[in-house]
């Protein structure tokens, strides 16, 4: 069976996005500093249409994280919009006409919505009725490929509660951000078993892997 496996950036205080989240600064406030190990990665900007960039230890982690992905759960903060109904003409989210993911990503939210197909093969399919429909239509979808579980935290950290995840791949990065989104957030004691299998010391950034269970 396909693997439910979680990357995310967080901070060394355990947030992946910053106070006062909006439409104007998706992330919060200090968020975007979390990814700044990532932005100027060949991996990354060919990833979004760009060229260029650096090859470093962060390479390899990001091509890893790509590999054998089939579908991609998100929250709809991650997906963009904000709260309530989506409206006559709601917005198509922060992706852009040819978001980066290449296949079906399916969003969390408590508002009904048709899908959205979009350039590169991405389609958006909106979730009303919970995350184990969610990946279930996933599995379905990734057809024997894993599922990227990409946030943002809310979303997560209901996964995780729910002994659903399989593998996490969470990068640190150097940064406090003392408020904010929270991963890892309200889980009891042992209710995650890990097996550490990888860490990677990068220029910023430190990767650790572990297995589930």
């Amino acid at each position: 069976m396909s693997m439910l496996r979680l990357s995310i950036t967080m901070s060394l205080d355990g947030y992946v996005a910053g106070p006062d989240q909006s439409e104007q600064n998706p992330l919060g406030v200090g968020g975007m500093e979390l990814h700044d190990w990532v932005f100027p990665l060949k991996a990354f900007r060919e990833m979004h249409g760009g060229q260029g960039g650096e090859v470093n230890a962060s390479s390899a982690v990001v091509e890893e994280r790509r590999a054998n992905i089939g579908a991609t759960i998100m929250g709809r903060n991650m997906f963009g919009g904000g709260p309530g109904p989506w409206g006559e003409s709601p917005w198509e989210g922060w992706w852009g006409d040819e978001p980066p993911y290449h296949h079906p990503v399916f969003v969390l939210t408590h508002h009904p919505r048709d899908p959205l197909e979009l350039k590169g093969g991405t389609s958006f399919y909106f979730v009303t009725d919970g995350i184990a429909s969610a990946l279930a239509r996933a599995r379905e979808a990734a057809a024997g490929a894993d599922i990227w579980l990409a946030g943002g935290a809310s979303v997560v950290n209901q996964y995780l509660a729910g002994g659903l995840v399989d593998e996490i791949d969470v990068s640190i990065a150097p940064v406090i951000l003392a408020d904010g989104a929270h991963l890892f957030d309200r889980l009891e004691h042992g209710a995650l078993k890990l097996q550490q299998v990888r860490a990677v010391d990068a220029p910023g950034v430190t990767h650790i892997k572990y297995r589930v269970g």
